[in-house]
């Protein structure tokens, strides 16, 4: 692997070959699609994302807009499509989020380049998860930043400074990255990685409140939030309907939610149930005692996956962020997480089914959408619980019963 050369076309193995076609045509495939424009699935970035990149080159965020639910950072990702030269601004997001996607796959071949042990496997898991969404990764911007954080995560071995950074960075754009620090290992790795990590979040939250006005004001719109219908709640209240709950599927705060009698019960049970998952990865904090190369990689996924399942909201393009930390864990030889990384596609297969294919179903509550959407929800339940099991005895040691005392 040493002696590979990224311009020396000749010195690739030829397996980076086949990564590389593959890549280039289930890309072509994705683009068709969004083109094709089947429920018009890029109708929130040339609508509601444009609308917000006007107001954000005047100066101020999208104030009493109750869909902007997105940390500041996010402004960053709403102007950047209109500096793409000679392109209208669905097309210079298209790019973006191309480009993202491109990056993503080259830095998880760079780290198979880099370092002993490694393997392709997550590349590939890369390449194959994304198009199972069909074009929906590039209607929406968590490309961009499921690319940041897997930089970071790529970095914190060498550089723990320049990958808790990149992590803040991406914190601010959507909040769940702050997770992937979790893992780092204890002493000097953790402190530098951590102090980046606040040092660069903090100074983004800073510059951006001093630009634009109004830029927490996503915080109170966050409070309202209600079920999601795709959420792990949504499913049970899918049930529920069926058997008679008077309830309703409203469009509100940007999302499809569930509303009427016991609804806010279920959204307290919910933000329970994440408390809790929080309580359990401190916990496994810790407890650990065993460190590998591939630890920091595996806690990552194993805290964002318990964040996905517990939250009130599950929407498809969740399952970006789980294909791009699953994918960083195959690099890893000694990764503990590969039955979760294949769990983890076929939850991208079925979540496809839900959306787009048969949302509308879901929204009715027929029994199709309800059965899509509870299977969906074991799964990445399964995955999250699995992802946890194969954690914690990876790195917890046993404790040895203690001999009697004569």
């Amino acid at each position: 692997m040493s002696r590979i050369s990224w311009h020396r076309p000749r010195t690739w193995p030829r397996e980076w070959f086949l990564l590389a076609a593959y890549w280039l045509a289930s890309r072509l495939v994705m683009l068709a699609l969004l083109r094709q424009g089947h429920g018009d699935i890029a109708r929130e970035v040339h609508t509601l994302y444009h609308r917000w990149d006007g107001r954000l080159r005047g100066g101020s965020f999208p104030v009493g807009d109750v869909a902007w639910q997105y940390p500041p950072g996010a402004a960053l990702v709403m102007v950047a499509p209109g500096l793409v030269p000679v392109a209208s601004y669905l097309q210079g997001f298209v790019l973006v989020m191309l480009a993202s996607d491109a990056v993503v796959l080259l830095a998880l071949v760079g780290a198979v380049r880099r370092g002993r042990g490694k393997s392709l496997a997550g590349a590939w898991v890369w390449a194959l998860g994304l198009p199972l969404l069909l074009s929906l990764p590039y209607a929406r911007y968590d490309v961009l930043v499921t690319g940041i954080t897997v930089l970071g995560l790529l970095a914190l071995a060498g550089r723990p400074g320049l990958g808790g950074a990149l992590a803040g960075l991406a914190a601010v754009i959507k909040v769940w990255p702050v997770l992937t620090v979790l893992g780092t290992p204890r002493g000097r790795t953790t402190r530098e990685a951590w102090l980046a990590l606040t040092v660069s979040a903090g100074a983004l939250l800073v510059l951006l409140g001093a630009g634009f006005r109004g830029a927490f004001d996503f915080l109170f719109a966050q409070q309202e939030r209600g079920v999601e219908i795709e959420s792990m709640g949504g499913a049970a209240l899918h049930a529920a309907r069926a058997l008679g709950w008077p309830g309703r599927v409203k469009h509100q705060y940007g999302s499809f939610e569930f509303v009427g009698p016991y609804v806010s019960v279920v959204a307290l049970g919910s933000v329970l149930l994440t408390a809790v998952a929080f309580g359990w990865l401190l916990l496994w904090r810790l407890r650990a005692r065993r460190w590998t190369d591939a630890t920091p990689y595996d806690a990552a996924l194993a805290a964002v996956l318990l964040f996905t399942a517990t939250s009130r909201v599950i929407s498809p393009q969740y399952l970006i962020w789980l294909i791009g930390l699953a994918a960083v864990c195959l690099t890893a030889g000694r990764t503990t997480q590969r039955p979760v990384a294949v769990l983890l596609l076929l939850v991208t297969a079925v979540t496809t089914v839900d959306y787009p294919l048969f949302f509308g179903a879901v929204i009715n509550s027929s029994w199709q959408g309800a059965a899509v959407v509870g299977l969906r929800n074991l799964l990445l339940l399964a995955a999250a619980l699995l992802s946890c099991v194969r954690l914690w005895r990876a790195t917890v040691p046993r404790r040895r019963p203690t001999a009697p005392t004569p």
